[in-house]
Protein backbone atom coordinates (compact mmCIF):
# COMPACT_ATOMS: atom_id res chain seq x y z
CA UNK A 1 0.00 0.00 0.00
CA UNK A 2 2.72 2.42 0.98
CA UNK A 3 4.54 1.98 -2.32
CA UNK A 4 1.51 2.97 -4.37
CA UNK A 5 1.09 6.11 -2.31
CA UNK A 6 4.77 7.03 -2.91
CA UNK A 7 4.50 6.76 -6.69
CA UNK A 8 5.00 3.04 -7.19
CA UNK A 9 8.64 3.24 -6.14
CA UNK A 10 10.32 -0.15 -5.90
CA UNK A 11 11.55 -1.16 -2.46
CA UNK A 12 14.27 -3.68 -1.69
CA UNK A 13 16.50 -4.54 1.21
CA UNK A 14 18.28 -7.07 3.38
CA UNK A 15 16.42 -8.39 6.41
CA UNK A 16 18.91 -10.19 8.63
CA UNK A 17 17.56 -12.69 11.15
CA UNK A 18 19.61 -13.06 14.31
CA UNK A 19 19.10 -14.52 17.77
CA UNK A 20 20.26 -17.22 20.15
CA UNK A 21 20.25 -20.92 19.22
CA UNK A 22 16.93 -22.78 19.16
CA UNK A 23 14.60 -19.76 19.22
CA UNK A 24 13.17 -20.61 15.79
CA UNK A 25 15.10 -18.38 13.36
CA UNK A 26 15.26 -20.99 10.61
CA UNK A 27 11.61 -21.99 11.05
CA UNK A 28 10.64 -18.33 10.76
CA UNK A 29 12.69 -17.70 7.62
CA UNK A 30 11.41 -20.87 5.94
CA UNK A 31 7.83 -19.79 6.73
CA UNK A 32 8.37 -16.24 5.44
CA UNK A 33 10.11 -17.38 2.25
CA UNK A 34 7.81 -20.33 1.62
CA UNK A 35 10.75 -22.66 0.91
CA UNK A 36 12.71 -25.00 3.18
CA UNK A 37 16.08 -23.29 2.93
CA UNK A 38 17.49 -23.73 6.44
CA UNK A 39 17.81 -26.87 8.53
CA UNK A 40 15.21 -27.06 11.29
CA UNK A 41 15.81 -29.51 14.16
CA UNK A 42 15.50 -29.51 17.94
CA UNK A 43 19.30 -29.35 18.27
CA UNK A 44 21.30 -26.16 18.73
CA UNK A 45 23.78 -24.86 16.12
CA UNK A 46 21.94 -26.42 13.18
CA UNK A 47 22.54 -23.37 10.97
CA UNK A 48 26.25 -22.97 10.19
CA UNK A 49 26.20 -20.72 7.13
CA UNK A 50 24.51 -17.44 6.36
CA UNK A 51 21.68 -18.44 4.04
CA UNK A 52 19.58 -16.03 1.99
CA UNK A 53 15.96 -16.49 1.03
CA UNK A 54 14.37 -14.05 -1.40
CA UNK A 55 10.73 -12.96 -1.53
CA UNK A 56 9.64 -10.99 -4.60
CA UNK A 57 6.61 -8.84 -5.21
CA UNK A 58 5.71 -6.55 -8.09
CA UNK A 59 7.12 -3.52 -6.30
CA UNK A 60 9.38 -5.03 -3.64
CA UNK A 61 12.13 -7.57 -3.00
CA UNK A 62 12.93 -8.81 0.51
CA UNK A 63 16.25 -10.62 0.96
CA UNK A 64 16.05 -12.60 4.19
CA UNK A 65 19.30 -13.83 5.71
CA UNK A 66 19.29 -16.64 8.27
CA UNK A 67 22.36 -16.72 10.51
CA UNK A 68 23.89 -19.16 13.02
CA UNK A 69 22.75 -18.83 16.61
CA UNK A 70 24.74 -16.49 18.85
CA UNK A 71 27.15 -18.53 20.96
CA UNK A 72 30.48 -18.44 22.78
CA UNK A 73 32.92 -20.04 20.32
CA UNK A 74 34.93 -23.08 21.45
CA UNK A 75 36.80 -23.65 18.17
CA UNK A 76 37.55 -21.87 14.90
CA UNK A 77 34.43 -23.12 13.10
CA UNK A 78 32.20 -21.59 15.77
CA UNK A 79 34.18 -18.34 15.66
CA UNK A 80 33.58 -18.14 11.92
CA UNK A 81 29.89 -18.85 12.49
CA UNK A 82 29.82 -15.96 14.97
CA UNK A 83 31.52 -13.75 12.38
CA UNK A 84 28.50 -14.36 10.11
CA UNK A 85 26.28 -12.96 12.89
CA UNK A 86 28.48 -9.90 13.42
CA UNK A 87 28.44 -9.17 9.69
CA UNK A 88 24.66 -9.56 9.61
CA UNK A 89 24.24 -6.93 12.33
CA UNK A 90 26.42 -4.49 10.43
CA UNK A 91 25.00 -4.79 6.91
CA UNK A 92 21.25 -5.11 7.59
CA UNK A 93 18.63 -2.75 6.23
CA UNK A 94 16.30 -4.27 8.81
CA UNK A 95 17.22 -6.49 11.76
CA UNK A 96 14.79 -9.24 12.70
CA UNK A 97 15.79 -10.24 16.23
CA UNK A 98 14.16 -13.49 17.29
CA UNK A 99 13.64 -14.48 20.89
CA UNK A 100 11.05 -16.83 22.40
CA UNK A 101 8.88 -17.26 25.47
CA UNK A 102 11.36 -19.43 27.40
CA UNK A 103 14.83 -17.95 26.96
CA UNK A 104 16.13 -15.45 29.49
CA UNK A 105 16.25 -11.91 28.16
CA UNK A 106 19.74 -11.33 29.59
CA UNK A 107 21.30 -14.11 27.50
CA UNK A 108 24.19 -12.72 25.44
CA UNK A 109 23.70 -9.21 26.77
CA UNK A 110 26.60 -7.90 24.69
CA UNK A 111 24.58 -8.49 21.51
CA UNK A 112 21.56 -6.74 22.96
CA UNK A 113 23.85 -3.78 23.67
CA UNK A 114 25.03 -3.87 20.03
CA UNK A 115 21.44 -3.86 18.81
CA UNK A 116 20.62 -0.86 20.98
CA UNK A 117 23.30 1.13 19.13
CA UNK A 118 22.49 0.26 15.50
CA UNK A 119 20.69 2.70 13.23
CA UNK A 120 18.77 0.03 11.29
CA UNK A 121 15.12 -0.57 12.20
CA UNK A 122 14.70 -3.52 14.59
CA UNK A 123 11.73 -5.85 14.56
CA UNK A 124 11.81 -7.98 17.70
CA UNK A 125 9.88 -11.22 17.29
CA UNK A 126 8.77 -13.18 20.35
CA UNK A 127 8.36 -16.73 19.02
CA UNK A 128 6.61 -19.85 20.35
CA UNK A 129 3.68 -18.02 21.91
CA UNK A 130 1.63 -21.17 21.23
CA UNK A 131 3.30 -22.74 24.29
CA UNK A 132 2.71 -19.76 26.59
CA UNK A 133 -0.18 -17.78 28.09
CA UNK A 134 -1.42 -14.37 27.04
CA UNK A 135 -0.39 -12.91 30.41
CA UNK A 136 3.16 -14.21 30.05
CA UNK A 137 3.46 -12.89 26.50
CA UNK A 138 2.20 -9.43 27.50
CA UNK A 139 4.70 -9.36 30.36
CA UNK A 140 7.50 -10.28 27.96
CA UNK A 141 6.47 -7.51 25.58
CA UNK A 142 6.70 -4.96 28.40
CA UNK A 143 10.10 -6.30 29.45
CA UNK A 144 11.50 -6.08 25.93
CA UNK A 145 10.11 -2.55 25.50
CA UNK A 146 12.40 -1.49 28.35
CA UNK A 147 15.41 -3.40 27.00
CA UNK A 148 15.07 -2.30 23.34
CA UNK A 149 12.71 0.69 23.37
CA UNK A 150 13.13 1.50 19.67
CA UNK A 151 12.26 -2.03 18.51
CA UNK A 152 8.88 -2.94 17.06
CA UNK A 153 7.74 -6.01 19.04
CA UNK A 154 5.60 -8.72 17.46
CA UNK A 155 4.51 -11.98 19.18
CA UNK A 156 4.28 -14.96 16.80
CA UNK A 157 4.33 -18.72 16.41
CA UNK A 158 6.56 -19.56 13.44
CA UNK A 159 5.73 -23.26 13.75
CA UNK A 160 1.99 -22.59 13.58
CA UNK A 161 2.48 -19.69 11.11
CA UNK A 162 0.54 -17.42 13.47
CA UNK A 163 0.79 -13.63 13.07
CA UNK A 164 3.46 -13.82 10.36
CA UNK A 165 1.44 -11.32 8.32
CA UNK A 166 2.24 -8.70 10.97
CA UNK A 167 5.96 -9.44 10.61
CA UNK A 168 5.74 -9.18 6.83
CA UNK A 169 3.81 -5.90 6.99
CA UNK A 170 6.33 -4.45 9.45
CA UNK A 171 9.18 -5.39 7.12
CA UNK A 172 7.48 -3.78 4.12
CA UNK A 173 6.90 -0.57 6.10
CA UNK A 174 10.65 -0.24 6.80
CA UNK A 175 11.97 -1.45 3.44
CA UNK A 176 14.07 1.24 1.73
CA UNK A 177 13.38 2.49 -1.79
CA UNK A 178 15.83 0.60 -4.01
CA UNK A 179 16.01 -1.56 -7.14
CA UNK A 180 15.98 -5.34 -6.84
CA UNK A 181 19.29 -6.85 -5.74
CA UNK A 182 18.63 -10.23 -7.41
CA UNK A 183 16.69 -11.49 -10.41
CA UNK A 184 12.99 -11.47 -9.65
CA UNK A 185 12.72 -15.23 -10.27
CA UNK A 186 15.42 -16.06 -7.68
CA UNK A 187 14.46 -17.45 -4.27
CA UNK A 188 17.95 -17.92 -2.76
CA UNK A 189 21.60 -17.07 -3.37
CA UNK A 190 22.64 -20.69 -2.88
CA UNK A 191 23.01 -23.36 -5.55
CA UNK A 192 21.57 -26.88 -5.62
CA UNK A 193 24.83 -28.46 -4.44
CA UNK A 194 24.58 -26.44 -1.24
CA UNK A 195 21.05 -27.64 -0.53
CA UNK A 196 22.03 -31.24 -1.23
CA UNK A 197 24.76 -30.99 1.43
CA UNK A 198 22.42 -29.25 3.88
CA UNK A 199 19.75 -31.93 3.44
CA UNK A 200 22.29 -34.65 4.26
CA UNK A 201 23.55 -32.68 7.26
CA UNK A 202 19.99 -32.21 8.43
CA UNK A 203 19.39 -35.97 8.38
CA UNK A 204 22.59 -36.50 10.38
CA UNK A 205 21.31 -34.02 12.96
CA UNK A 206 18.02 -35.89 13.16
CA UNK A 207 19.48 -39.39 13.48
CA UNK A 208 22.53 -39.05 15.74
CA UNK A 209 23.09 -37.79 19.28
CA UNK A 210 25.92 -36.28 21.31
CA UNK A 211 28.95 -35.06 19.34
CA UNK A 212 28.32 -36.83 16.03
CA UNK A 213 26.25 -34.10 14.29
CA UNK A 214 28.74 -31.42 15.33
CA UNK A 215 31.85 -33.24 14.15
CA UNK A 216 30.45 -33.77 10.63
CA UNK A 217 30.79 -31.70 7.49
CA UNK A 218 29.21 -32.67 4.18
CA UNK A 219 30.86 -31.93 0.83
CA UNK A 220 29.19 -32.63 -2.52
CA UNK A 221 31.93 -34.07 -4.71
CA UNK A 222 29.80 -34.73 -7.80
CA UNK A 223 26.51 -33.22 -8.92
CA UNK A 224 25.39 -34.27 -12.39
CA UNK A 225 22.03 -33.45 -13.92
CA UNK A 226 20.74 -36.05 -16.36
CA UNK A 227 17.50 -35.99 -18.31
CA UNK A 228 15.49 -37.82 -15.68
CA UNK A 229 17.58 -37.63 -12.48
CA UNK A 230 20.44 -36.06 -10.51
CA UNK A 231 23.54 -38.15 -9.75
CA UNK A 232 24.95 -36.87 -6.46
CA UNK A 233 28.08 -38.04 -4.69
CA UNK A 234 28.75 -36.81 -1.15
CA UNK A 235 31.62 -37.14 1.32
CA UNK A 236 30.91 -36.81 5.04
CA UNK A 237 33.98 -35.68 6.98
CA UNK A 238 34.40 -36.53 10.69
CA UNK A 239 37.19 -35.92 13.22
CA UNK A 240 37.88 -39.47 14.43
CA UNK A 241 37.74 -43.12 13.36
CA UNK A 242 35.34 -43.83 16.22
CA UNK A 243 32.93 -41.22 14.87
CA UNK A 244 33.19 -42.78 11.42
CA UNK A 245 32.16 -46.14 12.86
CA UNK A 246 29.14 -44.67 14.65
CA UNK A 247 28.09 -42.73 11.56
CA UNK A 248 28.23 -45.81 9.32
CA UNK A 249 26.67 -48.18 11.86
CA UNK A 250 26.64 -51.97 11.91
CA UNK A 251 26.81 -53.26 8.36
CA UNK A 252 26.31 -49.72 7.08
CA UNK A 253 22.73 -49.62 8.38
CA UNK A 254 22.89 -46.17 10.01
CA UNK A 255 24.40 -44.46 6.97
CA UNK A 256 21.95 -46.24 4.67
CA UNK A 257 19.04 -44.85 6.72
CA UNK A 258 20.44 -41.31 6.45
CA UNK A 259 20.97 -41.75 2.71
CA UNK A 260 17.43 -42.97 2.12
CA UNK A 261 15.90 -40.11 4.09
CA UNK A 262 18.14 -37.55 2.37
CA UNK A 263 17.37 -38.90 -1.10
CA UNK A 264 13.61 -38.70 -0.49
CA UNK A 265 13.86 -35.10 0.74
CA UNK A 266 16.11 -34.14 -2.18
CA UNK A 267 13.63 -35.56 -4.67
CA UNK A 268 10.89 -33.49 -3.05
CA UNK A 269 13.06 -30.35 -3.00
CA UNK A 270 14.52 -30.74 -6.51
CA UNK A 271 11.33 -32.23 -8.03
CA UNK A 272 13.43 -34.84 -9.79
CA UNK A 273 14.72 -38.37 -9.15
CA UNK A 274 18.01 -38.59 -7.26
CA UNK A 275 20.72 -41.24 -7.19
CA UNK A 276 22.76 -40.56 -4.04
CA UNK A 277 26.05 -42.13 -2.99
CA UNK A 278 27.79 -41.23 0.29
CA UNK A 279 31.22 -41.98 1.76
CA UNK A 280 32.69 -41.16 5.17
CA UNK A 281 36.25 -39.87 5.60
CA UNK A 282 38.28 -38.90 8.67
CA UNK A 283 39.76 -35.40 8.62
CA UNK A 284 41.23 -34.69 12.05
CA UNK A 285 40.87 -31.18 13.40
CA UNK A 286 38.97 -29.84 10.38
CA UNK A 287 37.04 -27.47 12.64
CA UNK A 288 40.29 -25.61 13.49
CA UNK A 289 42.07 -25.81 10.13
CA UNK A 290 41.76 -22.57 8.14
CA UNK A 291 42.46 -24.26 4.82
CA UNK A 292 39.80 -26.90 5.43
CA UNK A 293 37.28 -24.34 6.67
CA UNK A 294 37.85 -22.33 3.50
CA UNK A 295 37.18 -25.45 1.44
CA UNK A 296 33.94 -25.98 3.36
CA UNK A 297 32.85 -22.35 2.83
CA UNK A 298 33.50 -20.93 6.31
CA UNK A 299 36.49 -18.72 5.42
CA UNK A 300 36.89 -16.02 2.76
Amino acid sequence: MEEKESGNKHRAGFVNIIGNPNVGKSTLMNALVGEKLSIVTAKAQTTRHRIMGIVNGEDYQIVFSDTPGILKPNYRLQQNMLNFVNTAIGDADIILYVTDVVEKNDKNESYIEKLAKVDSPIILVINKIDVSSQEEVLALIETWKKILPKAEIIPISAKEKFNLESVFDAILSHLPVAPAWFDKDAFTDRNLRFFASEIIRGKILENYDQEIPYCCEVVIETFKENKDKYDIGAIIYVNKDSQKGILIGKGGSALKKVGTQARIEMEDFFQKKVFLSMFVKVDENWRENRKELRKFGYED
